[in-house]
């Protein structure tokens, strides 16, 4: 159900929400949420069901901190800024401090530059620009939303479009929806190895998007976050395909859902691989990768973010050096704390996980989880840069060795 605007101003009609500081737009939020007209609609109409609003969530704040707290609750955190896991009915899964990391020897450095170079001229950012115009044209993406199932629905097209015209050989990826209980699925897309079938590579981003003052109310267009690294992986996948790219280790592309409820989507992802004994050697994050003005506004050259917390060192360096070798900025290191995208959920169960970011995370976009991520405030040439990193660390770990040590 799309709210009409006269609708969302007689919510809004008591409060002054002009311009709100962090700390106005949270109290406008807690007052939204207590008003009866928000009641009715949010919940007497079926928008989110009374039952969600109060049902008891186990969070993880910081590793072994966890604390039972209500969706609305949850809510609140994210409004503050506070990372975190939701780990509800894991009781019977190991704790992450339990499960050891698995230790990879990365290259040195990449080892593919001219096969690759030719890969990186084939992209295209009017592709990401019309996929991404089309994605973020859902009202929002919330997990639990019917919209959010709707928008599952057209990515798992394009990337099976994509997978259809796949031009190398005998071997063709498959692409499969992982079904939650949420309703939104995530979506894995599969080429396997010639060589080393069960030595898995990950690309990863999350589709799902969020409104933190109602995310069943409010649009939530989610442009940058994480439209921008939906597309950028779209893109990088799209790339491959069509170069018939024949990789020696399996590489996979996955799109998490409920990134945004607490890693929901690729928790339960990672969990099923650690079950099943799946051996993922090295797993990527592109998690907002569109804008560059902050770095405009504070006078810094452009550049990537490279976060170093709760990430595997190793694999982080060679991230590295795949920027220097195929990108045209520069990296900067910088953190993002617990929890903070679905990489957290590889390193839980002991994968080796890195995350990129669209800058230092003090110049990323302050427009996140509200109506104003949209697709105008994006660079799609910055968007360009995050595509480069991904088709080179594709390709260049496909056919790398990835001994264990």
């Amino acid at each position: 159900m799309k709210l009409s605007t006269i609708a969302i101003s007689a919510i809004l009609g008591s409060v002054a929400l002009a311009a709100p500081a962090q700390e106005e737009l949270r109290s406008t939020a807690m007052l939204i949420q207590q008003s009866e007209e928000f009641q009715r609609l949010n919940y007497d109409e079926g928008l989110l069901s009374l039952p969600d609003r109060d049902e008891l969530r186990l969070v993880e704040t910081a590793p072994g901190v966890r604390t039972w707290m209500t969706e609305a609750e949850k809510l609140v955190l994210k409004r503050q800024g506070v990372r975190f896991f939701d780990v509800t009915g894991e009781d019977q899964i190991r704790a992450s401090e339990e499960v050891p990391p698995v230790n990879v020897t990365f290259p040195d450095s990449p080892q593919y530059k001219d096969k690759v170079a030719l890969l990186l001229d084939e992209i295209n950012t009017d592709n990401m620009r019309s996929n991404l115009a089309e994605f973020t044209d859902f009202f929002t993406r919330y997990y639990k939303s019917q919209t959010g199932r709707e928008s599952a629905k057209w990515l798992y097209k394009q990337v099976n479009q994509l997978a259809h015209g796949y031009k190398g050989g005998n071997k063709k990826p498959t692409v499969e929806y992982f079904a939650h209980p949420w309703g939104q699925p995530s979506i894995i897309a599969r080429l396997k190895g010639s060589k080393n079938p069960d030595t898995i590579v990950v690309v990863g981003a999350h589709q799902d998007s969020t409104n933190l003052i109602a995310p069943s109310l409010f649009a939530a267009p989610g442009a940058d976050d994480d439209g921008s690294g939906t597309v950028t992986i779209l893109e990088s996948f799209r790339v491959l395909m069509e170069s018939g790219f024949e990789p020696e280790n399996t590489v996979e592309f996955h799109w998490y859902s409920a990134e945004e409820g607490g890693l929901l989507g690729s928790q339960e992802v990672y969990k099923q691989y650690f079950t099943e004994t799946k051996d993922v050697r090295a797993m990527l994050q592109q998690d907002m990768t569109g804008y560059a003005q902050g770095m405009t506004d504070a006078g810094v050259d452009e550049h990537i973010g490279v976060i170093t917390d709760f990430v595997s060192p190793d694999l982080t360096v060679f991230v590295k050096s795949v920027i220097d070798t195929y990108c045209d900025i520069p990296y900067v290191d910088t953190q993002c704390g617990y929890a903070c995208s679905d990489h957290a959920s590889a390193t839980k169960y002991g994968y080796p996980s890195s995350f990129v970011i669209e800058s230092g995370f003090q110049y990323t976009s302050k427009f996140i989880h509200t109506t104003k991520d949209t697709l105008d405030r994006l660079s799609f040439e910055h968007m360009r840069q995050h595509a480069k990193l991904t088709i080179g660390y594709a390709y260049e770990l496909a056919f790398a060795k990835l001994e264990k040590h």
